[in-house]
């Protein structure tokens, strides 16, 4: 009688095991959404169309159903119900373009990315645009402004002037370009006939102000430059480590760094070091701003001698921040290569390494404004930027592309066409470059172009510009 009462006994105690086990939660499986970002620019934006897409940096736990764009002129935070255009469905992380057609011309239109999976749809921001009132797109007809394709040195007018790797250009209030004639070694000035003329250096790779006259002075590797409104012109001595000045008496002397490469803050012209500087820009105070290239760093430099960091860390990276003056800067850069200030005081940094252009406020706040490095094919590799009267943003891709990024972010490839090099005169995508380096545009919209393997200066006249 024993065996079947222990039997019974051990049969209650499982039944109660089981009971108490099955109240006990199986981990659950967290089903998340995807998410993306929107294109931070529109493209070529005419009366009745545009470009936009997105970015997924994330599937989630599941699969991507669909992603596109959704736009609204009328909802400023559209939704898949209103109306969208719908990008190939992937099946991993990637950047998708999605070309929005029958707009209505001058109208504002609010759009942002999606994409979905069976866990639900993602957004990314809203960015607004608004059409234009013509039909055309905006374009650059572009022309040969001086040099050949003779890599040499030579004054003269137009095509009968050789340089040898044009890096960086500048203009004054009167029309004149200037250039850093980079394995030249010299100092170039182009009149708005074309007429080019050398206004320093004496062609010797080296390092020396010769007693302050600019015809005997020597450069190593000159790039970035700009002009102040005295007249006076600043070159980054990109393998002297130093910034030089020029004046219009043409006399020259070292503005700020030592010789020595490294990075320390301080007065200018003793203590201050740089790490092969590639361009500079000045405000209406007369404050001198400067690309560090191999610093990753952006600089200032007081009228009154004093060097000073804006944002940046010696280390390569991509990073958007508020920059911290107390314990550091907190922002990163990859090399930095051109840089140019607008009448508020932002600054605008083309930054090569990440893709992106970068913006500086007042307030040391760090943002990307276009580009970035999931966005890579945006605007290849920005190596120069230039700003006009009204805010608008000029860019070289060194790739082979002049672009346009309007006040509006809208953007428009000008010239040329990525991955392409080579030389031609043309409009649009007719026209090549090899390479192109600075850019900057005179008053009248003019833009000037160093295209650096094709030896020559060009020009590109904006057409049916919005």
């Amino acid at each position: 009688m024993k065996r079947p009462l222990l039997l019974a006994i051990l049969l209650v105690s499982f039944t109660i095991f089981l009971a108490a086990t099955s109240c006990k939660k199986s981990p659950s499986v967290v089903n998340t959404s995807p998410t993306l970002t929107t294109t931070d620019v529109i493209l070529d934006v005419t009366s009745t169309s545009a470009q936009s897409g997105g970015t997924i940096t994330s599937l989630g736990s599941l699969y991507i159903t669909a992603n596109g764009v959704c736009y609204s002129s009328t909802k400023q935070t559209p939704t898949t119900s209103d109306a969208t255009v719908i990008a190939p469905v992937i099946s991993i992380s990637y950047t998708f373009t999605c070309n929005l057609s029958g707009l209505t011309p001058s109208t504002t239109y609010y759009l942002r990315a999606y994409a979905s999976s069976p866990n639900g749809t993602a957004y990314g921001s809203v960015v607004k645009f608004t059409t234009s009132s013509t039909l055309s797109s905006v374009t650059g007809n572009v022309t040969t402004f001086a040099g050949n394709a003779t890599s040499g040195y030579m004054d003269g007018t137009g095509v009968g002037a050789q340089f040898n790797n044009p890096n960086g250009v500048a203009v004054d209030a009167q029309g004149n370009i200037y250039v850093s004639d980079t394995f030249n070694n010299r100092i170039r000035k182009i009149t708005a006939n074309g007429t080019v003329t050398t206004i320093a250096g004496n062609g010797i790779a080296g390092y020396t102000d010769a007693n302050g006259v600019a015809a005997n002075a020597e450069f190593y590797g000159p790039q970035g430059l700009t002009v102040d409104a005295q007249g006076n012109v600043f070159v980054a001595d990109f393998g002297n480590n130093v910034i030089r000045k020029i004046t219009p008496a043409g006399v020259i002397s070292t503005f700020a760094g030592n010789t020595i490469a490294g990075y320390v803050d301080g007065v200018a012209t003793t203590v201050a070091e740089f790490f092969n500087p590639a361009a500079v820009a000045v405000d209406a105070q007369g404050n001198l701003y400067v690309a560090d290239y191999n610093n990753n760093m952006i600089r200032k430099v007081t009228s009154a001698g004093v060097v000073s960091t804006v944002a940046g860390t010696r280390t390569p990276g991509y990073l958007n921040a508020t920059v911290n003056t107390t314990t550091g800067v907190n922002a990163a850069f990859h090399n930095p290569a051109g840089i140019v200030v607008d009448a508020t005081g932002n600054i605008y940094v083309a930054d090569i390494g990440n893709s992106a252009i970068r913006e500086i406020t007042p307030a040391a706040v760090v943002t990307t404004v276009a580009g970035g490095t999931v966005q890579s094919a945006l605007l290849g590799y920005p190596a120069g930027i230039a700003i006009d009267a009204t805010g608008n943003l000029f860019i070289t891709d060194e790739s082979g592309r002049i672009i346009e990024l309007t006040a509006a972010k809208v953007l428009y490839v000008l010239a040329g066409a990525s991955n392409v090099a080579g030389f031609a005169d043309g409009a649009g995508t007719a026209a090549q470059f090899n390479a192109p380096q600075g850019i900057c545009v005179d008053a009248s919209g003019n833009i000037y172009v160093a295209d650096y393997n094709n030896n020559r200066i060009r020009k590109v006249v904006i057409v049916n510009n919005q």
